[in-house]
């Protein structure tokens, strides 16, 4: 299993650590470091060896070996539920399956597609994520998971940022490869926003901010 060093060290050679920067989070909160899972999947043999270390970190409490399906919350979600369902059937020696859940047209909750009913119903599940900041999207999924009949076992996740707990997400275990503190502002108290640090657009939800400043 690769170590919390090892883990950073394959974040920082693809460029997927940023520092020293004006972001806007998801949850609309400022911040100056961002972890850029996108950077991270274009190369798929360090995708592979992390959700390989996901694998091998959940296997130690022998919880995960339960599982009988993967899911992740689309876009990130769903490279890792392959990798991880693939690594999880070669421990196991079960068949695993990798699905995702896919955002309504609103974008404010999570579907599964009707003909994967049969894939999650019954099933033990494990919901995997990139990066939980508050946490939301996979406690939705949870929920969905829940609904449709699965059994949720836990959630696994590259990157814990914002100290989401199992109890936060409503499952009875949560694994994370690396955990980080970042700073984090609501916008009235940004320390960035004072000192007129220009915001990045290019990674997270710079420039929906702007968008919205630019409309009141």
């Amino acid at each position: 299993m690769l170590s919390h060093e090892e883990v950073m060290a394959k974040f920082a050679a693809v460029g997927a650590v940023i520092t020293a920067s004006h972001l806007v989070y998801t949850s609309g909160k400022h911040g100056s470091a961002y972890v850029d899972k996108d950077a991270i999947y274009p190369f798929v043999n360090i995708t592979a060896d992390l959700c390989q270390s996901l694998v091998d970190l959940a296997a130690r409490d022998n919880w995960m070996s339960l599982a009988t399906v993967v899911i992740g919350p689309e876009r990130g979600g769903i490279i890792l539920s392959q990798w991880t369902a693939y690594h999880l059937t070669r421990l196991t020696g079960n068949v695993v399956l990798g699905v995702y859940a896919e955002k309504t047209d609103d974008g404010q909750d999570f579907l599964i597609k009707p003909r994967w009913l049969k894939h999650v119903q019954g099933r033990n599940a494990l919901v995997v994520e990139d990066v939980l900041t508050t946490g939301g999207s996979a406690r939705k999924v949870v929920e969905l998971v829940q609904t449709m009949g699965g059994l949720v076992q836990g959630v696994i996740a590259l990157c814990n940022r914002g100290g989401i707990t199992a109890e936060d997400l409503n499952v009875p275990k949560l694994c994370s490869l690396v955990d980080v503190n970042l700073d984090s502002w609501d916008e009235v108290d940004c320390p960035l926003c004072k000192d007129g640090v220009p915001i990045n657009t290019q990674v997270g939800h710079g420039k929906e901010f702007l968008a919205r400043q630019k409309s009141k």
